[in-house]
């Protein structure tokens, strides 16, 4: 549904809920499952988009809503995150009561105390949480891809007097593994949760879909605040949301669910809600290439909900040469920024800033991060390729199955990831005539 008529309040409304909370987002997973693009950043901050990192959705979210105080904890391999929200984020201003603090796990506790689970991240930085004043607190994941109104969430939340309120989606019973799933009464309250469970429940109405939990927490700070001491004392917890305070509250009945199609946000354009984990290879790339449709499922071009983020200056995208085998071109594809097609042939992907790919090189279906050079004659088909690589001439790539997996990490669907060390160790023993073994080459 499209919430614009939502975000527009009439003389004599009452105030927003957004400008009394503030967003908690918890951005300090290394997101393992995508491999080596999480070698050298947290999951937040891989690039999504063309030019964006996927941390911006969830604090355009908040900023759009009208929340203007927000927090985000980090901890894995923090400094590009930190680094772009310094950049990107930093045209909050103290003097209109707004702030975006960064906090990175500091042992400010103990000496020998990072962030123990997702509860924890927030019990450890209470006191800069207090600082705020606020009435609600929204616990947001920092590593999802969506659009969405908090506000309405927040007026479900003090309307049905809830201890908290989960947002949440339906989902294939069987995807719901990764997920949070619940059971909701008439009412839309909780009877029941499971953290991550091997065979999830189906909905009483549909079986073969789950209710899943979003990752997103309404709180009144108060009762959180009580909630977290307690969970701090308590030696047995994981100090964790979904696996320790959400069931103890779902328990004493204060839980109530949020839907997501209720506060998502859509121009008209978008068919259904969009909401995606880009936590593995496959949905990074499909999530990227979904942009390159015609009518994209995610809208981003939306300047009634715009996708804050860090804007670089550069020149514009160039294509040049006109020769019949030698024509600089794009189609259904996005290329951002200071890109330069220089004879090559790509069509259906996505390119971020500072890509060169040169004469005579095709890519087809392929999401290339920010700055790679891509040489003569490589042939690139469904490709997942990490920022500042240098793709050798020509590299073919995406058309024998064995080759792509002796060099490069390949995932079951095909999609192949490339990074430097990759093409480093490729080259090293190429040129050298060295020979490795099959567990030499699986560290690739």
């Amino acid at each position: 549904m499209n919430t614009t008529s939502n975000r527009r309040n009439a003389a004599g409304a009452p105030p927003r809920l957004s400008s009394q909370a503030m967003a908690f987002v918890l951005a300090g997973g290394r997101g393992s499952r995508l491999e080596e693009l999480t070698d050298r950043r947290a999951k937040p901050a891989v690039h999504f988009g063309g030019k964006s990192r996927i941390i911006d959705f969830p604090l355009s979210n908040a900023y759009n809503s009208g929340v203007r105080k927000m927090a985000v904890a980090t901890q894995y391999k923090a400094h590009s995150l930190i680094r772009h929200m310094q950049r990107g984020w930093n045209f909050f201003r103290a003097e209109r009561n707004e702030y975006l603090d960064i906090l990175p796990a500091s042992q400010r506790v103990q000496e020998n105390k990072w962030y123990l689970g997702t509860a924890d991240a927030v019990t450890q930085n209470i006191d800069i949480v207090d600082d705020y004043d606020v009435e609600y607190v929204i616990i947001l994941a920092g590593d999802h891809v969506y659009k969405m109104d908090y506000e309405v969430m927040l007026r479900q939340h003090v309307q049905t007097q809830a201890d908290v309120t989960i947002g949440c989606l339906t989902v294939p019973r069987e995807e719901a593994t990764g997920f949070g799933v619940m059971h909701v009464d008439e009412n839309g309250r909780i009877v029941d949760f499971l953290e991550k469970p091997a065979d999830p429940p189906g909905m009483p109405d549909d079986p073969a879909m789950a209710l899943a939990s979003m990752g997103i927490y309404v709180f009144n700070w108060k009762f959180l605040r009580e909630l977290l001491l307690d969970d701090a004392e308590d030696d047995s917890s994981s100090h964790d949301f979904g696996h320790d305070l959400i069931p103890s509250i779902v328990k004493n009945g204060g839980a109530y669910a949020h839907k997501f199609t209720e506060s998502c946000v859509m121009s008209g354009l978008e068919t259904e809600p969009y909401w995606r984990d880009v936590g593995t290879i496959d949905s990074f790339w499909r999530a990227n290439l979904d942009l390159t449709e015609v009518v994209p499922s995610l809208d981003l071009y939306d300047n009634s909900w715009p996708i804050w983020t860090y804007a670089e200056l550069t020149p514009p995208a160039k294509f040049i040469h006109d020769d019949e085998s030698r024509r600089g071109q794009a189609v259904e594809s996005l290329i951002s920024g200071d890109c330069i097609l220089s004879g090559a042939d790509v069509h259906k992907s996505l390119l971020f800033t500072g890509n060169r790919a040169h004469s005579f090189s095709k890519l087809d279906q392929v999401v290339s991060l920010p700055n790679v050079d891509v040489g003569r004659n490589a042939d690139l088909t469904k490709c997942v390729i990490d920022s500042r690589v240098r793709i050798p001439e020509g590299l073919i790539v995406g058309q024998d199955p064995v080759e792509d997996s002796k060099w490069f990490r390949r995932t079951d669907s095909g999609v192949v990831l490339i990074t430097q060390p990759m093409l480093d160790r490729r080259a090293a023993i190429l040129e050298g005539g060295i020979s490795w073994s099959a567990e030499q080459l699986e560290g690739k």
